[in-house]
């Protein structure tokens, strides 16, 4: 399997982290689906994540969005279930939201959030999905509200711009438990999905953090 480069861009940093977090917790994401699920969230999204790992370096990396179009790609195509569908429509409109970027150096804040908020456009579309459903949605608009807000107020550096979107996440994550599940698998359930949060937004969290943690010792 291969690994990123030694100094890679913020966001190849950010892909390849959140490739190795659904890799890394697929036992854990898998038990947490298996609560009001059918168990296979944390093998089907490392699955597809195994794979942009693997071709890693053969990845387009011609314009941000080309590599991330790739990478939308390769989790469609592998990752079974509904996440496959639903991470591969983020990472293809977070493509679409910086197409007119020539090269990784040019991303900013802002396109980080426009990315986010483009990814959680398409998996409302393609989830039929709204925050308040019980899904990976009630992680990631918080935390993107909490980016958006950090960056135009006190800003600061990539590090704490992270801290404070994974911060944000967590807690935004752990509000699910006691919300009932209106999409998605857990849904088919009914009350059984209240009482333990959502597997998606735990996803999100984890990823958020791990990123948070990382992001001051690359290379």
């Amino acid at each position: 399997m291969s690994s990123p480069s030694s100094s890679p861009s913020d966001l190849e940093f950010v892909v390849a982290t959140i490739a190795h977090t659904a890799v890394d917790n697929e036992r854990v994401f898998g038990e947490l689906d298996a609560v009001a699920g059918d168990g296979d969230f944390g093998y089907s999204l490392a699955r597809g994540f195994e794979i942009v790992l693997a071709d890693w370096d053969t990845l387009d990396r011609g314009s941000p969005s080309d590599f991330l179009k790739q990478t939308a790609l390769v989790i469609s195509k592998r990752v079974g279930g509904t996440s496959g569908p639903l991470w591969g429509t983020a990472f293809l409109r977070a493509a679409g939201a910086v197409r007119d970027r020539a090269s990784f150096a040019d991303l900013t804040g802002d396109d980080a959030v426009a990315m986010l908020r483009a990814a959680a456009e398409g998996i409302k579309a393609r989830g039929k999905s709204d925050l308040g459903d019980k899904t990976l949605l009630d992680a990631l608009i918080p935390m993107t509200d909490a980016l958006d807000k950090q960056l135009h107020s006190g800003g600061g550096g990539g590090a704490e711009l992270a801290a404070v979107a994974a911060s944000a996440a967590r807690s935004a994550a752990d509000a699910t438990t006691p919300m009932l599940a209106r999409r998605g698998r857990q849904s088919y359930t009914g009350e059984r999905s209240i009482g333990s949060p959502d597997p998606g937004a735990v996803a999100v969290a984890v990823m958020a953090e791990r990123i948070a943690a990382e992001w001051g010792a690359r290379g």
